[in-house]
Parts: C-alpha cells; structure tokens; sequence
C-alpha cells in the first residue's frame, strides 16, 4: 500500500468518530413524536410519559462519572463499540417487551449514549488536536443532524407500521455504525501517561476551581437548551398567541439556527489559550432569546433564532472548553463525565422547575426571569472559564 493510500485510510477511519455522532439521539428523539401514542398504547398518563422523556437524561447524570473507568479497562475504542452494541440492543428490544421493558431498555438507552458522550469528545480531542474546535462543531452537527432526522421520521414510520417499529428501527443504525466503528478496535490502543499534557501528576477534576467552572458552563447551557426544547412552543402559545402550527415550525427554525451556530463558533475558539469570545458569543444570544420572550413575546420567530444560535454555539463552546482544559486523555475524559453528569442532572431538573414555577405562579414570567437569571450566571462562567489558561 502507498503512503498516500495509506494516509487516506487512516483519514477516513478517524473520520467515523463522527459517524457515531449519528447514533447518538435518534433512539431519544424518536419517542417524543409519537410519545402520545406510547402513552395510549401503555396506559401511561402524562406524568409517566414525562418521567419517561426524562429518564435518558438521568441516565445521563449517572452512568457519565463512571465512563473513564471502562475507558481504561478495555480502552476508549472498545468501550466505544460495546456501547454501541448495547444501544442496538435495547433500542430494539424496548418497543416489544411490555411497559417494563420500555422502563428497563429507555435506561439502558441513556447509559449506553452516555458511553458516546464522554468518550467520543475525548477521542476527537487526540485524533484532531491541532483543530479540536472545529472539529467539535463537525461533531455537533452529526448529533443535530441524527436528532432531526429521526424526529422527522418518526410518525411517518408510526403511521405506515405502529411506534414499536419507529423506536426499533434505530437500533439498526447502531449496528450500522459499530460495524463501520469496528476496525479502530482492532488496532491496539496507546496507553495514555499517567501525567498530564504538562508532566504534572494528575489531581481529581472534583477538586479543580477550573473544572466546576467548565461544568457549570455545560451544565447551565444545558438547563437553557431543554428549557427551549420542552417549553417553547407552549411559552409562545401562553406569551405571544402564537399559533400551535407556527409553534412547530419556530422550534425547526430554533434546531436549524442551532446547526448554524454550532458550525460558526470555531472560529471563536481556536485561539490556544483563550477562549473568551467565543463563549461569551455563545452565551450573550441565550440570555437575550430568554429576555426577548419576556418583554416582547410578539417577537418570538427572532427569539427562536436568537436562541438557536446561542444553543448551537454554546453546545460547542462547552465540548470544547472540556477537550481543551483537560491535562490528558484521562483528565479529559474525567472532565468529560464530570461536566455531564451534573449537566444533565440539571437538564433533567430544568423542565420540570419550570413547569412546577409555571403552575404556581399562573404565567411565565417569573419562569423566564430565573432562567435568564441562570443564563447570566452562564455568561459569567464562560467568562472565567475561558480566560488566558497561561496566566494560571
């Protein structure tokens, strides 16, 4: 084989990190579609059908802190394909075996996305480390890209078959992308030092100012992002008149300007050591879309845009602010599960804070107040977090 070939080879092996970024959401964003239908078919009330949207989340929260403890028994690779393996099987095997099995296997689910979420970040961060920004926008983009397609294809499958097969089918595309993702396991692994980046021996991220800083960076980003994804519509129905029909097309229009967003702030972020403007680009437009449905809900189309972009951006910003403040894979893949697991904790908590201020209060204003508020203190982090790391 010529250098050439060779070089392009290994170009297009590294290239399937993104790949699995495809697989990463359509098992979660299939079931809100045809969620009503789960719910008819199952006898679950809108409480459990919430919980059960819920439930990947907190998945999320807890299998992430436990994900560099796989990493470095088997490998990041390995533990990669064997997430991927149990994704495909309880995708599925959840639709077909009862109202247990639904519980059961949607857990399973979270856990094993969880697996891609920590790692795959991490493995962006070695394979791509002169470009790791605009590689976590690429990254970004297959997961929107994933999560809409399956959102789009969701009733369709429903109504040409039943739900079963609209949350099923995805399991065949994890299979697809292990098989696809099965050569990188083959190869042996490099063993990462047992020293940072910098020779310093490794401390506990828990323990780092600078960690709880990137983590409450991503974990406020995400409280916002959930917000907007659970609550928009019915913010625009309560606040604007907006009607349900233009509702669904200004959430598109939020996840379009999302993918937009995502792909844009690398280039705010590749500076070596500071990333300010980048995380403060990502996080100002948050803060004003949550402002702007305050006082001029009539405005909403601008706000969705306007938040869009913060959340695509700021989705980015927080993955590479993670890849870039880790001392080493090991660190980073420490910080990784870290940021995640108190991220979604509080993505979980977010929706169901502010429909239980929503009820209370008889309106959204005192709701859109805190999250702004939150979205503030976002900005403030991202401030600290992305300073000169040379003056530290």
């Amino acid at each position: 084989m010529t250098e050439p070939v060779a070089r392009d080879r290994s170009a297009l092996i590294t290239a399937t990190a993104f790949v699995v970024a495809l697989s990463l959401r359509p098992a979660l964003t299939a079931v809100g579609p045809v969620l009503p239908r789960i719910g008819l078919d199952l006898h679950l009330g809108e409480a459990a059908q919430g919980l059960l949207g819920t439930l990947p989340l907190l998945a999320f929260a807890v299998a992430s802190p436990l994900v560099h403890l796989a990493s470095r028994r088997f490998g990041m690779e390995r533990a990669v394909f064997v997430s991927l393996l149990v994704l495909a099987a309880s995708s599925a095997l959840r639709p077909y075996t009862g109202q247990a099995g639904l519980w059961i296997g949607t857990a399973v689910v979270g856990a094993a996305i969880a697996v891609g979420n920590v790692l795959v970040p991490v493995i962006i961060k070695r394979d791509y480390a002169g470009h790791v920004s605009r590689a976590t926008g690429v990254y970004t983009a297959f997961i929107t890209g994933g999560a809409a397609i399956a959102s789009i294809l969701a009733v369709p499958i429903a109504d040409a078959v039943d739900w079963r097969l609209s949350l099923a089918v995805w399991g065949g595309l994890a299979v697809l992308v292990a098989v696809i993702w099965l050569p990188r396991t083959l190869a042996p692994e490099p063993m990462p030092p047992a020293t940072t980046d910098d020779g310093v021996p490794p401390v506990s991220v828990w323990r780092q100012p600078m960690a709880w800083l990137v983590t409450g960076f991503m974990g406020l980003q995400s409280t916002s992002f959930y917000l907007f994804v659970n609550w928009l519509p019915t913010i625009e129905i309560a606040t604007g008149g907006v009607s349900e029909r233009s509702t669904g097309v200004h959430l598109f229009i939020f996840q379009v300007f999302g993918l937009i967003g995502g792909l844009s702030i690398p280039l705010l972020l590749k500076h070596p050591t500071n990333q300010r403007a980048g995380l403060m680009t990502a996080s100002v437009p948050i803060l004003l879309a949550l402002l702007g449905l305050l006082v001029a809900p009539h405005l909403a189309i601008v706000w969705a845009i306007v938040g869009g972009l913060g959340q695509g951006a700021g989705l980015v910003a927080a993955l590479s602010l993670i890849s870039l403040r880790g001392r080493g894979h090991h660190e980073t893949t420490q910080l990784s599960g870290m940021a995640q697991a108190v991220g979604y904790t509080l993505a979980a908590a977010g929706p169901v804070v502010a429909g239980y201020l929503t009820q209370v209060t008889g309106g959204w204003s005192t709701t859109l107040s805190v999250f702004a508020t939150l979205a503030a203190v976002q900005v403030v982090l991202g401030f600290a977090a992305g300073r000169d790391t040379r003056s530290t």
